[in-house]
């Protein structure tokens, strides 16, 4: 009967959340949510499309037999225009590239650094090629010109509108509407609001400016809500474009390529980027593969990454993103070739994985489904502005030079750290995000809900979050969890104090969190253009518990309360430990074991390891591959060299395959096989 009571309570208290929470009406009824169709287009196996920027070699029969015996079977048009006969004769699909052009979704000759400022300090300057009607119409003109050259190839796999779109400069902090129509923004934010009021311009030194007062007397919202505004209207542009271009070749998927990391800057929301799009292109920084991969399955986005080469890293680069869904890769063609047009020694080695991947194993994960283990990670990109601002402190009036906050942000390091420990302990999860939250509660594929740095939280995700866990769920939250609205301003309790049992009271300061002068662990000022973890975490003044940061100096921690746990720790010193070799399976323990949930299979004899399973017509396929140490600067330690692996199943499995050899391995309950290091091991089995 308690429970029943329990529940009808919380279902009230959601039902009210819903109906008068403005962040939640505005989730469930913008446009920038609304999700475009999904088109499957072309995609029959996995793809090598060369970006031919230093293609020597010309597009002659012999580059195509090149190709052919290279195991490449993509390219790529930029414009429209190309090689279409060659790509055709050699039978090689391809994607467009600039199809909306260059210069508006991506600006063409950027303002140089002298210039910044100007734009920077004046929070009502415009963007030097306004996002409005007009040049909506331009592209749209431009789209129309550069499909019609293609459009009835049966080589063509997907469209870019432009690659490394921003409504900023990359990520660079630009204070710029996006266009003049202040009367546009006015009504946006009168719904974003939930009532009419004056648009107000501020850049990040009204912000700054409040990190020493109390939590309950911040007030980001004049910033985030403009910025937020931007990230819709960029949102909705590539949005109207990819719906031109679906009813012009309504067979092709549209999208981008060159996306960036999840920022309060440059328009990635991916909530709403992924709504827009069904073709993309992460960059590898801020997790945004992995959130464009949970985001996107539902709808059926085409995936693909990008291929820069490096010594030692290709193969793996191919295996690594293959064994994560991705349906192919994009190479940056630079130094492929010597001065006679020979092929580096390098290149022909990766021919061979390439062969294996377009013209053997690419067809078997064609529809299969992704396997996590029931846990989500939730994406709030609220929290990811909010964490901006406050990660800002450090930096002063020099926030104007940040552009790395990929690699140093505490939402992002705090979300890779959560990412690393997950697939350290053989275990799988999928980014939920806000927006799906909003509408449809916590799935009910998901037995746990980690918030990782999770700061912001509108009331309508805190009464779902509630709900979830009400119904059996597990919450999981690291720290200084729902301190801010989802707007942006500081509140006077945590949205979910009562969730976890622990009490906020608006009153603390950034000498309560993590030491003194600082809301955040580390100062990113110190640490930038740092090399290692280390560097980075060694400026954090941080009370360490097991050797990771505490949060909240007037908390003890962990507090555990009927399956929601508040650690009151932050988990990024796991990353340096990780990058030294010195991460333990107890370090990631004060983490992950809260989460109740065992490895469906277990890997021994080497270190960093991840493993990933498909699901597909009855079939499990199951990837082992190195999960490399990456290091403070964006790198890949990638190890090279065999070594004997041994993988325990849960349970015994039946019909076990060795899919790269073909060898019939039957019922097992184990496995030992050789891995090398920069491959993969690819096995198939019946549960």
């Amino acid at each position: 009967m308690r429970i029943i009571v329990l529940a009808l309570l919380l279902g009230a208290t959601l039902a009210h959340a819903t109906d008068e929470d403005p962040f939640g009406r505005y989730v469930k009824t913008a446009p920038e949510f609304s999700p475009l169709a999904s088109v499957r287009g072309r995609f029959e196996t996995w793809y090598y499309m060369p970006w031919r920027y230093r293609w020597t070699i010309g597009t002659d029969d012999a580059a195509g037999k090149f190709c052919r015996d290279m195991g490449i079977n993509g390219g790529f048009l930029d414009y429209g225009r190309g090689p279409l006969s060659w790509m055709e004769k050699w039978k090689l699909r391809f994607y467009v590239d600039h199809t909306a052009g260059k210069g508006t979704l991506h600006l063409r000759g950027a303002p140089q650094v002298e210039q910044w400022r100007r734009f920077q300090d004046d929070p009502r300057s415009v963007r030097k090629v306004p996002l409005d009607a007009a040049a909506l119409a331009k592209m749209k003109a431009l789209l129309r010109e550069h499909l019609a050259r293609v459009k009835k190839s049966p080589m063509r796999l997907a469209y870019a509108l432009d690659d490394e779109p921003s409504w900023s400069t990359f990520l660079r902090p630009m204070c710029w509407r996006v266009h003049g129509d202040d009367a546009a923004y006015a009504k946006w934010l009168a719904a974003f609001r939930g009532r009419p009021q004056k648009p107000r311009f501020v850049t990040p030194d009204f912000t700054r400016r409040q990190l020493g007062r109390q939590l309950k007397e911040l007030d980001f919202s004049p910033l985030l809500e403009r910025m937020t505004y931007n990230d819709s209207v960029l949102a909705n542009t590539i949005g109207a474009l990819v719906e031109e271009a679906n009813r012009i070749d309504p067979d092709t998927p549209c999208g981008i390529v060159g996306s960036s990391a999840p920022s309060l800057w440059g328009g990635y929301d991916y909530a709403k980027i992924m709504a827009k799009v069904q073709f993309i292109e992460p960059y590898d920084v801020g997790s945004a593969p992995e959130i464009v991969r949970s985001l996107g399955r539902r709808r059926g986005v085409r995936v693909v990454s990008t291929h820069f080469p490096r010594d030692r890293q290709n193969e793996w680069q191919a295996w690594f993103r293959f064994a994560h869904g991705q349906e192919g890769m994009i190479g940056w063609i630079r130094d492929w070739f010597d001065e006679q047009n020979r092929p580096q020694p390098w290149v022909t080695k990766f021919g061979k994985t390439l062969r294996e991947l377009t013209g053997v194993q690419g067809p078997k994960l064609r529809g299969a489904k992704w396997m996590h283990d029931g846990i989500a990670l939730y994406y709030s990109h609220p929290s990811v502005q909010v964490s901006w601002v406050l990660d800002s402190e450090a930096h002063g009036n020099t926030w104007k030079n940040r552009n790395e906050d990929h690699l140093l942000g505490t939402a992002s390091n705090v979300r890779r750290a959560w990412e690393t420990m997950l697939a350290d302990s053989g275990l799988q999860y999928d980014f939920l995000s806000y927006d799906r939250l909003i509408r449809e509660g916590v799935p009910d594929e998901y037995k746990v809900l980690v918030l990782p740095a999770c700061f912001a939280l509108s009331d309508t995700e805190a009464a779902r979050i509630k709900e979830f866990h009400a119904r059996g769920g597990r919450v999981v939250a690291d720290f200084m969890c729902g301190l801010f609205d989802a707007y942006g301003k500081g509140r006077a309790g945590g949205a979910l104090d009562d969730l976890f049992g622990v009490k906020h009271t608006g009153d603390e300061t950034n000498a309560d969190f993590f030491g003194p002068q600082l809301w955040v662990e580390t100062n990113q000022d110190k640490g930038y253009g740092k090399t290692r973890w280390r560097e980075l975490l060694e400026t954090s003044r941080a009370q360490r518990r097991g050797g990771f940061g505490i949060a909240n100096n007037r908390l003890k921690g962990p507090v555990v309360r009927d399956r929601a746990v508040f650690l009151n720790l932050s988990p990024q010193q796991y990353l340096y430990l990780r990058e030294e070799g010195r991460a333990k399976p107890r370090h990631r323990e004060r983490f992950v074991k809260w989460l109740g949930v065992p490895p469906p299979v277990r890997v021994t004899g080497d270190a960093n390891l991840e493993i990933t399973r498909w699901k597909k017509n009855g079939r499990v396929y199951l990837f082992v591959v190195q999960n490399a140490v990456r290091h403070a600067n964006g790198k890949f330690g990638v190890r090279t060299g065999e070594t004997d692996l041994e993988l325990i199943f849960a349970r015994p499995v039946k019909d076990l395959r060795d899919e790269r050899t073909g060898k019939k391995l039957g019922e097992r309950g184990f496995w030992r096989p050789t891995f090398v290091r920069t491959e993969a091991v690819f096995l198939s089995y019946r549960e």
